[in-house]
């Protein structure tokens, strides 16, 4: 009796957790301590864009002219600018336009591209000759000054600034969707789903779309560190944000006349823009080693 109660009695063994793809890839992106930086800088700035109106002390639209270009302070942590504006305050404010502009003009990057290339690797012919050839007009033009142009065109302002930034990333995505589906495509459980009778619509968004994802990710991670730059650089140009937004990239612009005489009207916005790039920069690279099978071992 004793032997059969030991025998009915189940050892007390632990679950197994369950694993998956995305599951194996977060805890290998927890492990990359590089990965980690980069998302800790991400949370950081996202944190502050959101909580601005929490944070600042002062409104970013704010003047002061009898405290202009004062130098850091507990009054002022940053200083002023020339009209008397707490940099700190218009730093944080100028995160929600740079995420804002990073994230959105990213996503419709890889919305449209992933359209045509999706289009462009799996009815190729015609379809991908005409989309492919729009793909190298584009490639054709220095992605900034094509920007430039764009937003020449539509009127300087932060929305045809996100517009023109769009724009000229499409052909990025569009060309690696178009590569990864046209490698998919001559897959064996792909020819097996044609077999059975499957409608080419749900075998794009069954089987087809879903295996895209993992090289969209990592470029798109990527891709907002280089859209940052590009708003900033039309900023700069003040082809961006129009005043009194307070835009890191025109910041730097209307105080390039004051780098000597009240250099932190430069340094924070700057070193805003390296540290937001910094860290979408290395949790691409993070991505890309862990999501990447190339990149593995």
């Amino acid at each position: 009796m004793a032997q059969a109660a030991i025998h009915a009695t189940p050892p007390n063994v632990p679950a197994e957790k369950g694993s998956g793809p995305w599951r194996d890839a977060w805890k290998a992106f927890r492990k990359n301590k590089t990965a980690m930086v980069g998302l800790c800088i991400i949370i950081f700035f996202v944190l502050i864009a959101l909580l601005a109106p929490f944070i600042a002390p002062y409104g970013f639209k704010d003047q002061e002219l009898v405290n202009r270009l004062k130098a850091p302070s507990s009054a002022h942590w940053f200083g002023t600018d020339d009209l008397g504006r707490d940099l700190f305050t218009r730093v944080i404010y100028g995160a929600r336009i740079s995420l804002w502009v990073g994230f959105f003009s990213v996503i419709g990057s890889i919305i449209v591209g992933t359209l045509f290339g999706v289009l462009a690797g799996f009815y190729g012919k015609w379809v991908d000759m005409l989309i492919s050839r729009m793909f190298d007009i584009l490639l054709a033009f220095p992605s900034i000054l094509l920007a430039i142009a764009i937003v020449a065109i539509l009127g300087p302002s932060l929305q045809n600034a996100l517009y023109a930034i769009a724009i000229v990333n499409i052909p990025t995505y569009g060309r690696l969707v178009r590569a990864k589906v046209l490698s998919l495509k001559s897959e064996e459980y792909i020819t097996a789903a044609r077999a059975i009778g499957m409608k080419n619509s749900r075998i794009l968004f069954s089987h087809i779309l879903p295996n895209s994802l993992t090289p969209i990710i990592v470029q798109g991670t990527l891709g907002i560190a280089t859209a940052i730059i590009e708003a900033a650089a039309l900023g700069f140009l003040g082809l961006g944000a129009q005043p009194p937004d307070p835009e890191w990239g025109k910041m730097l612009s209307d105080s390039r006349q004051f780098i000597q005489k009240a250099p932190w009207t430069v340094f924070f916005p700057g070193l805003s823009i390296m540290l937001t790039v910094l860290g979408f920069n290395l949790m691409g690279d993070g991505l890309r080693d862990i999501l990447d099978p190339r990149m593995k071992n």
